[in-house]
């Protein structure tokens, strides 16, 4: 799905199997792509990518919201493509603390998603691309959420979606952080929220509206 000329949402939208949802920021110059997703479900985001023109070798950087298996077992796709791959460094340190139990469960390797960099609060510039990086734990200790003022899109992770918010029971969950961390992002002025699961909210009053109902509806409860 084409939000702008320079802003795509791969959205995951079955119903039986879980996956997150995808992003491509693109410009004249560099292409980042956001949480690739499930491994067993990466053709998704191929098809997405060949039916605007680009392969995997055109992306210049993948960017991870946080840790979790939805999220980032496709980065292993890109260990022989020219992309670097960031992610907060408090997120690593729990895949590092994970890591024998990933192994003996799902076969994952540590060194598989090793990040090139770590992200870390504050500006982040690839090439003509601009981003904000703002550490948004509650989910998991290093989420992250990103803010692309060229298009005044707010990339959330599984911090909050379209009518709910991230589930704080995962290991390195917090429900008074997650409750900060929305309360942060809502002061933002945001004309796209993208959310790791769900649907694309759009427009700056609609964006407000759907903090405003979360937390109304949900921080009661954790």
């Amino acid at each position: 799905m084409e939000l702008t000329a320079n802003l795509h949402a791969f959205l995951w939208t079955s119903p039986t199997a879980n996956n997150c949802n995808t992003y491509l920021i693109r410009s004249p110059e560099k292409s980042i792509l956001i949480d690739p997703g499930h491994a067993a479900h990466f053709g998704h985001v191929r098809d997405e990518l060949d039916r605007i023109g680009l392969a995997i070798d055109d992306i210049d950087l993948v960017i991870c919201t946080h840790a979790h298996p939805d999220h980032i077992e496709s980065v292993r796709f890109f260990s022989d493509a020219p992309a670097r791959f960031a992610l907060h460094a408090a997120e690593w340190a729990l895949v590092e603390q994970m890591a024998p139990m990933l192994k003996a469960s799902m076969e994952i390797e540590l060194e598989m998603f090793r990040p090139d960099f770590f992200l870390e609060e504050g500006d982040l510039t690839v090439g003509d691309i601009r981003l904000e990086v703002f550490h948004t734990p509650g989910h998991s200790p290093g989420g992250i959420s990103l803010y692309r003022p060229a298009e005044k899109a707010l990339f959330t992770g599984d911090l909050i979606f379209k009518g709910g918010l991230g589930r704080t029971d995962l290991p390195g969950g917090d429900g008074r952080q997650l409750k900060e961390s929305i309360r942060r992002m809502a002061s933002l002025e945001a004309e796209w929220m993208l959310a790791g699961h769900g649907d694309v909210v759009s427009g700056v009053d609609e964006v407000k509206a759907n903090f405003t109902q979360v937390e109304r509806t949900w921080f009661g409860y954790i």
